[in-house]
């Protein structure tokens, strides 16, 4: 049986408990944490509704744009998927600990179909401290006149990252916007070629305690030069500076990156998994 089916969202008065809820594990977390910090716990300005089936401590979800169980047991992912189905989906993707994620997935796939694609292996790293390697001297922070030709890079790595096209629905104006506001926040690094992107990388989402960092690209006439592992110290680094943990999460299978970031001093946490829905 679904608990509370229907009900209300947490909203401003559940803010203590949920803040609580997510520095328990603020890795995992850093995505929904960080909208939290910024917008509050309005789903209006938060771009989602955070649920719990009893309390934030136990059962927790964040619906936005990623549907993210955080927290709870197989009774609270049965709340969530009700919850879930009994709305319009504007979410894109499941995305969380493995376990979780996979397990709302399940309950959600025989109404929603099949999934574009399922990543059920994504190990979640982290650093703490400075990195274990020199950093590129050469990766700096993206400015805004930097945009023109940092832009068809971000595309090529979207493109072989998440499978679709940021220039498909909109000639890419909405995924423009979201790196010009990365890059006025100071979270988009470079290395350039003159005017040739060769490395890049973001500071996805940034909590008051970690940075998640995503979006590491090489050029493909690039690789093999080590780039990829100091142009990540350089991010680690720079989120170290600031006494933030350094994140990120990536796929199993992708062995070279997995190496990267073993150089660079980054260790498992724990372990993702990204449901893609069409």
């Amino acid at each position: 049986m679904l608990r509370l089916l229907g009900g209300r969202p947490l909203g401003a008065r559940d803010t203590e408990a949920v803040t609580r809820a997510l520095d328990r594990d603020p890795v995992a977390s850093c995505m929904v944490a960080a909208r939290v910090e910024a917008y509050g716990m309005s789903p209006r300005f938060l771009g989602g509704e955070m649920w719990s089936a009893s309390t934030p401590e136990q059962s927790l979800c964040f619906s936005g744009a990623n549907l993210m169980p955080l927290a709870g047991d197989d009774a609270d992912l049965d709340d969530f998927a009700g919850r879930a189905l009994a709305a319009r989906r504007t979410c894109t993707s499941v995305v969380g600990h493995v376990d979780l994620a996979l397990g709302l997935w399940q309950r959600l796939q025989p109404t929603w179909g099949e999934p574009r694609e399922i990543r059920p292996d994504q190990p979640l790293l982290a650093l703490s401290g400075m990195p274990a390697i020199d950093p590129d001297p050469l990766v700096r922070l993206v400015v805004p006149t930097d945009l023109d030709n940092y832009f068809p890079a971000a595309v090529e790595m979207f493109r072989g990252e998440v499978g679709v096209d940021p220039c498909e629905v909109d000639g890419g104006a909405s995924y423009r916007r979201r790196l010009a506001a990365l890059i006025s926040a100071r979270r988009v690094f470079a290395r350039f070629d003159g005017d040739r992107v060769v490395y890049k990388a973001e500071i996805g989402s940034m909590s008051r305690r970690v940075g998640q960092i995503q979006g590491v690209w090489v050029d493909p006439d690039w690789r093999g030069r080590g780039i990829g592992s100091t142009g990540t110290a350089a991010v680690a680094a720079a989120i170290a500076r600031q006494g933030r943990i350094a994140s990120l999460y990536v796929n199993s299978f992708n062995s070279s990156a997995r190496a990267t970031y073993q150089r660079v001093g980054f260790s498992q946490v724990g372990t993702f998994a990204t449901v893609l829905v069409d």
